[in-house]
């Protein structure tokens, strides 16, 4: 094989295997470098694939045997405090029509079964023989010519490409070596998810929260879940198992000195999650460093010379309370990135001046766009009111509402006066509604 390619992608996670996707397709001539030993080894297993780029890679993905867990049909979000939740919660048919809004995945699984999809589209491209899904080698460094990214470093082995895409995760140290990133990201632009996958018998799991038809449930948490630390917590149904964990701020974290783990065992004994989790045997245990969302995260130029940069890699990650998404936006910034590398092949044009077309499409789409939108929601969901008081509030009126006893009743007004009154403020909760309302 010919150790010069188009392209070098660093990353066989979603980014990467995206990118490979739309290069196969183009018939352009690519090495792409997975350090696991499959793609989707080293990857945290467990979230939700939003939106519709997987029909796009891979159109009417539903009708084989693919490698999502189940549909999401069913979503909840629950406010906590130590004895109670209090859930919005919504169901509705119209979630079950591919291609469909969202779907759980393994990412051990999901991404090993995407790998598959871009080897089917390698060996039908006109360069089958000189592209490569190469898994098992790790990258040490950019091989760099005057301010340019010429190709990779793996042991004794030296690649070289017009162009690299960096899907390296969000421990992104080759791009910090190509200069985009400063070498220092701070604490409060990275949090530290936590994570387990519990197994359960499917019949047990869809009774207990009544699935059918391959469809499954999201459960995000406000409040209690965290101990007080900014972040939140999750749970999602797969086939024969549920993800359960929680995100937590690096920098907060650190300040109140608290462990991930015992947090975690806190929530899982919480009687409403207990109740979920009874009976399920622990498969899997991990803990992963993410992006916190924050646009100040985000390195101002997502390219170079000869380089690109996609997915966590370049902190491209929103929870604005509506939906965490990452995995989306992997997929998208994958797509637009090799769309770049396709027209810099055309036009032989490997400059960072060609490569910024990447980063303009990528703030036209619904990745930047959303995230600037809603920066203030990130912001809002990171205040110590959010986290705290406002579930308080919450279970306590549910507390109130929902219990009858022999005296007169209260009016809802009412009850909802004296939360406010004993956990909070009525200046403070209004302060906190017109900011949602500005953010959300």
């Amino acid at each position: 094989m010919d150790e010069r390619f188009d392209c070098i992608i660093v990353g066989g996670g979603i980014a990467g295997l995206s990118a490979a996707m739309i290069l196969a397709r183009a018939n352009r001539k690519f090495l792409l470098i997975e350090r696991g030993e499959f793609c989707g080894a080293k990857n945290v297993s467990g979230g939700v694939l939003w939106g519709a780029d997987l029909q796009r890679l891979v159109p009417e993905y539903w009708e084989q045997e693919a490698g999502y867990e189940r549909v999401v049909g069913h979503r909840r979000l629950t406010f906590m405090d130590e004895q109670s939740a209090f859930s919005l919660d919504f169901k509705s048919d119209h979630f079950n029509q591919p291609p469909f809004a969202g779907v759980t995945v393994l990412r051990a699984r999901f991404d090993e079964w995407l790998a598959s999809r871009v080897q089917e589209a390698i060996d039908q491209s006109t360069a089958a023989d000189e592209s490569l899904l190469a898994t098992n080698v790790l990258v040490d460094s950019l091989l760099m010519e005057d301010g340019r990214v010429t190709g990779i470093r793996a042991g004794e082995e030296e690649f070289f490409s017009d162009v690299v895409i960096l899907a390296e995760g969000v421990n992104n140290l080759l791009t910090r070596q190509a200069g985009l990133q400063p070498a220092y990201v701070p604490a409060d632009h990275v949090a530290v998810g936590v994570k387990e996958v519990i197994g359960l018998d499917q019949k047990v799991l869809e009774d207990r929260f009544q699935l059918r038809d391959g469809l499954g449930l999201t459960n995000e948490f406000v409040g209690y879940a965290t101990r007080g630390v900014e972040g939140g917590g999750f749970l999602y149904t797969n086939r024969e198992s549920l993800s359960v964990g929680l995100v937590l701020g690096m920098k907060d974290l650190g300040e109140k000195k608290l462990k991930p783990y015992d947090i975690l065992n806190d929530f899982k004994a919480h009687p409403a999650i207990a109740d979920m989790l009874a009976g399920g045997e622990v498969l899997e245990y991990s803990a992963h460093v993410v992006s916190t969302g924050d646009l100040a995260g985000v390195p101002d130029k997502l390219y170079g010379d000869g380089v690109l940069v996609a997915g966590e890699a370049a902190h491209l990650l929103l929870n604005a309370g509506r939906a965490i998404q990452g995995m989306d936006y992997a997929m998208r910034s994958g797509i637009l990135a090799a769309e770049a590398v396709v027209e810099s092949t055309d036009s032989k044009d490997f400059s960072r001046g060609a490569l910024a077309r990447y980063q303009e499409r990528l703030e036209e789409s619904y990745v930047i766009k959303d995230m600037r939108a809603f920066q203030g929601a990130v912001h809002l969901l990171h205040d110590p009111v959010m986290g705290r008081t406002l579930p308080s509030v919450i279970c306590d009126f549910g507390r109130s509402y929902f219990t009858v006893e022999s005296k007169p009743t209260r009016k809802t007004a009412d009850m909802l006066k004296q939360s406010v009154r004993t956990h909070s403020s009525m200046w403070e909760m209004m302060k906190l509604a017109l900011r949602a309302a500005r953010n959300l």
